[in-house]
């Protein structure tokens, strides 16, 4: 991809980690932390990998997006709506009574989502019974599911990984957000993952790991996913929690806190000072 895209991308993940943080402001409830980190991969799905029409968000041949951990909500809702599902002023609507944005992603409320998150561990599930049942149908769409590093503490989220890796769905790519964080503390304090690469690769998959900030990185991997023949992939990215915002960054208290009102500014400041970089250095 020529580096003018590449560095639009990243305005657009700026610019997605800016709704993420008045949207959190406005709502007074949510989590801030894996949204943050998440930008990157979520900008490089929506404005790069994904097979869709925000237009037709029910289109029969779009590649299917399985969001596991339903707590980053907010970062699905920014891309979403910076793609053209629906109109960014709604951003401001998360988690109100009667909102389409719920805190955790509803199925029915907003056409272009595929399932409706909440129970961490069970996302992988859904994705691979879809990806074997497509597989069963002919159908040529990729399956896509993101899930947490915290939530494979999960026993469910293994036997899902045990079922894709027996029926070899190559059409299924997950992408791990490896940010070392959960709600309670680091992963590797309250249950050691690691070598969680080798765990994979046991159960028959094929294991790429990224930078999950380097959006040429996700692309590629992606690409590198969609070729696979014989194996299910899982993209480790490694991610920085509360990326772009300096106080939140690799603090996992904001695992599921949102920004007061001070907070907010500070944060939008530093990003659009760093938006502002972006322009400079490549203009």
């Amino acid at each position: 991809m020529p580096d003018s895209d590449i560095d639009n991308l990243y305005l657009k993940a700026n610019e997605i980690r800016q709704s993420v943080i008045k949207m959190l402001l406005e709502a007074g409830s949510g989590h801030s932390a894996g949204s943050l980190g998440m930008a990157d991969v979520f900008t490089a799905l929506y404005f790069c990998v994904l097979n869709h029409k925000p237009d037709d968000p029910n289109w029969s041949e779009r590649d299917r997006l399985f969001l596991s951990c339903g707590y980053i909500a907010p970062v699905r809702y920014a891309a979403m709506a910076h793609a053209g599902y629906f109109s960014i002023e709604e951003l401001l609507t998360l988690r109100k009574l009667g909102s389409r944005l719920q805190g955790h992603p509803e199925r029915e409320r907003l056409p272009g989502l595929e399932s409706t998150s909440g129970p961490l561990g069970s996302g992988l599930a859904q994705a691979a019974g879809y990806a074997y049942g497509a597989r069963m149908d002919k159908r040529k769409f990729r399956v896509y599911c993101i899930c947490s590093d915290g939530e494979h503490n999960e026993g469910n989220h293994w036997e899902a990984v045990l079922f894709s890796g027996k029926y070899n769905l190559s059409n299924l790519t997950v992408i791990v957000d490896r940010n070392n964080i959960q709600i309670d503390g680091f992963t590797e304090d309250v249950m050691p993952l690691e070598p969680l690469a080798d765990k994979y690769k046991a159960f028959n998959w094929s294991v790429l790991e990224i930078d999950g900030h380097n959006i040429q990185a996700i692309i590629d991997a992606c690409n590198q996913a969609r070729a696979m023949q014989h194996n299910p992939t899982v993209i480790i990215a490694h991610t920085i929690p509360g990326k772009g915002v300096d106080f939140m960054e690799n603090d996992y208290a904001w695992h599921g806190k949102p920004p007061n009102k001070e907070e907010a500014q500070k944060a939008l400041h530093e990003l659009r000072t760093l938006q502002g970089k972006i322009i400079s250095e490549h203009q």
